[in-house]
């Protein structure tokens, strides 16, 4: 092992302009970077949605290696998935309020999985750490009136699937199963921090 001091490490640095993976991280650390790598985000031929999470997150650490060569770098990707008539649907952004309906009215009483690929990568060392972290959401059943009255009030077309759990989102689920609920939001904190222990961070000393 190569630790980092807690000290006078390397910098950490997010690679994400994502607003929730940031305010997430800030939870546990004060002091990091954001970069928004410029990547190709679609799917391999057959490709599973959780290999595909996975890898996303592991490139996104990659392509920023070259400008961050002395850095500790966390990657995250989130693919969303329905099941539903035998088949996968995979949920994206809807950009739209559109689209934000037309998802969750797919979604209704289903179960909806979110597969949050992590990866933490000491670009000095070359050390890299991938997991992938999965989150089941059931959806209520709801009327066209209610679901259109969640997009009204809590817009979240950024977001995959259309809904913020964080928020007023919650209120779309009969249950949830995880293991850490910021995974459905885009970090999963208690994997990331296992990671940076392992990279010699204890961010409780910082």
């Amino acid at each position: 092992m190569n630790p980092v001091d807690s000290k006078a490490g390397p910098e950490i640095v997010l690679a994400s302009s994502s607003p929730y993976r940031k305010a997430l991280l800030s939870k546990i650390l004060g002091d990091f970077i954001c970069c928004s790598p410029d990547i190709d985000e679609s799917a391999h031929a057959d490709e599973c949605f959780s290999e595909l999470a996975a890898r996303l997150s592991a490139e996104k650490t990659l392509t920023l290696k070259p400008q961050f060569p002395s850095h500790l770098i966390i990657g995250s990707d989130q693919v969303a998935c329905l099941e539903i008539n035998g088949s996968s649907v995979q949920l994206k952004k809807p950009l739209t309020k559109e689209n934000a309906f037309k998802q969750l009215k797919l979604s209704q009483g289903q179960c909806v999985s979110f597969h949050t690929g992590l990866s933490l990568l000491n670009s000095k060392t070359g050390r890299l750490q991938t997991c992938v972290e999965t989150y089941q959401t059931q959806f209520r059943s709801l009327s066209d009136q209610q679901i259109w009255r969640y997009i009204e009030k809590e817009p979240a077309l950024d977001c995959a699937g259309g809904f913020k759990m964080e928020g007023l989102g919650i209120a779309l689920f009969e249950h949830i199963r995880g293991d850490d609920p910021n995974t459905l939001i885009g970090l999963p904190l208690i994997r990331l921090v296992s990671m940076l222990q392992t990279e010699g961070l204890d961010i409780l000393s910082i």
